[in-house]
């Protein structure tokens, strides 16, 4: 059988990766090329991704390829979080670096947004949870701070969109990706043209979709001349990492690809659009192979991550694997916090965030590291328990396992807490998943594979799941009434 060679890129909150494929006689195995950070610069008061250093660093990745593995490669495909764009002007000049979903300039968009166009017709006509860092409320602080930009740009590509206008030259928009963006009507199949006219948006930079599995083009000549490359298909997978992660390992059971966001669903074959499903703010991210991802995104562990930077400053620099350690012995329940509290979304100062969160809600305050993990790790696990419930609640179907994927498979205590707290059986990898489902979208798109339903049974064959079990949920059981006032007495980030 002939063996197939990919490379998936997968551009996360923190880093990027380089990832070589190879498939044969029914076996996936994955190699990582090299890995990068992604760092937000900021300047002249704003926050900015810095996509010309991500595109060096893949550029360097591709040479690496053909210099060492293979200069010629099956397919291309490329995954990267969600909601943020990028302007192009004139013959395809990036007229700024794109803002970074996490910038000041998104505070008040919502509100105003809402002021136009209520919430129950957003909801109605996109389907997609109210979060202040969606494209739609970023472009809407554009359309008042800088009206000038919107109007001279010729399109408006999502990060993976302008990675692959570089690579191939051709400026489209993937559909997994283009859902993030609350700009998009599901129902209608197209971008929501109309509620853009309503708000004074233009329309004319929307670009064609496209399905994931769609082969963009080849790689550019110029791209692939510096590179070594001699032949390469560029393959949109799901461009959005948590659709990647659902085509690994997605399926009927409830779902969490777990990292710096911790997206909690599962998959359908229809939106779920409904006053309850607003209500509830869910939302309808786009899926592989004509399904839906009705899923709630949950600030994850970038609680933790902002902590161990607090720490760092103050020369404590812990690893994630010795604060979890630490952590495990502590008191349990002690101080518990909503991670998508508002205070949490950018503060200063995460540990700060945490302390006011207790002192709101009369809790004593972590006494150091290791508390503030236990309580972090406790409460994710907790508002996991939360939202299945009203994942339950939307679809009437009971689901007895949740399975994990992502990085954050990586902690034990909490795969273990998320057991506990939910009462159910859960199952913790791929921790690769997302470029696993990546990897796996180019496989079907090359006819590797016939279905998705192969390529899924491949992934699982290759990367085997670790099993975590209950074992004292009344306990558990027993906070759940304190967690769900907690949060229900506090308000949440829009």
């Amino acid at each position: 059988m002939k063996k197939h060679v990919y490379l998936a890129f997968d551009l996360g909150a923190e880093s990027g990766r380089a990832l070589l494929g190879r498939f044969e006689s029914g076996v996936l195995s994955v190699q990582e090329i090299c890995r990068f950070a992604n760092e937000p610069v900021r300047y002249n008061g704003e926050l900015h991704w810095d996509v010309p250093r991500l595109w060096l660093e893949m550029q360097k990745a591709l040479s690496m390829v053909a210099s060492n593995h293979s200069s010629r490669l099956d397919g291309i495909g490329l995954d990267t979080w969600g909601v943020d764009y990028a302007l192009l002007g004139e013959g395809g000049a990036l007229l700024a670096n794109p803002f970074h979903y996490r910038d000041s300039r998104n505070v008040g968009m919502v509100e105003k947004v809402f002021s136009i166009v209520p919430r129950d017709e957003v909801f109605a006509r996109t389907g997609i949870q109210v979060m202040v860092i969606n494209t739609l409320y970023q472009l809407y602080a554009a359309h008042l701070k800088t009206p000038r930009l919107l109007e001279v740009s010729r399109q408006m590509l999502t990060v993976p969109d302008l990675f692959n206008f570089w690579l191939t030259g051709v400026a489209v928009s993937e559909f997994t990706i283009a859902t993030t963006t609350q700009c998009y009507d599901p129902r209608q199949g197209r971008w929501s043209t109309e509620l853009f006219e309503k708000l004074g948006l233009p329309t004319h930079f929307f670009v064609p979709l496209i399905q994931p599995g769609t082969v963009i083009g080849p790689l550019q000549p110029s791209v692939a001349k510096e590179a070594g490359i001699s032949e390469a298909p560029v393959i949109a997978p799901a461009c959005h990492d948590t659709g990647s992660a659902f085509a690994a390992a997605g399926g009927s059971s409830a779902f969490i690809s777990s990292g710096t966001w911790s997206l909690l669903g599962t998959e359908v074959k229809e939106p779920v659009i409904n006053a309850e499903a607003q209500r509830l703010n869910f939302t309808n991210e786009g899926g592989v192979c004509g399904t839906f991802r009705l899923l709630k995104n949950i600030t994850g562990l970038w609680l933790l991550q902002r902590c161990r930077h607090d720490w760092q400053l103050k020369g404590q620099d812990y690893s994630y694997a010795e604060l979890t350690e630490l952590a495990q012995p502590k008191p349990a329940f002690r101080s518990l916090v909503d991670p998508d509290h508002a205070l949490f979304a950018l503060p200063d100062s995460m540990t700060e965030a945490i302390d006011r969160f207790c002192a709101m809600t009369g809790q004593p305050k972590p006494e150091d590291p290791p508390a503030y993990t236990r309580a972090i790790l406790e409460s994710l696990a907790l508002k996991y328990r939360l939202t299945i419930d009203h994942l339950e609640q939307l679809t009437g179907k009971s689901y007895d396992e949740i399975h994990i994927v992502g990085g954050g498979t990586k902690n034990a205590l909490l795969n273990q807490f998320t057991a506990e707290a939910s009462g159910r059986r859960v199952l913790a990898g791929p921790t690769e998943a997302t470029a696993l489902g990546n990897l796996g979208m180019q496989i079907l798109a090359t006819g590797a594979a016939s279905s998705l339903e192969e390529v899924r049974r491949v992934i699982a064959q290759s990367y085997p799941v670790q099993v975590f079990e209950p074992t004292d949920p009344v306990k558990w059981q027993e906070t759940l009434a304190r967690y769900r006032q907690l949060c229900g007495t506090t308000v949440p980030q829009s």
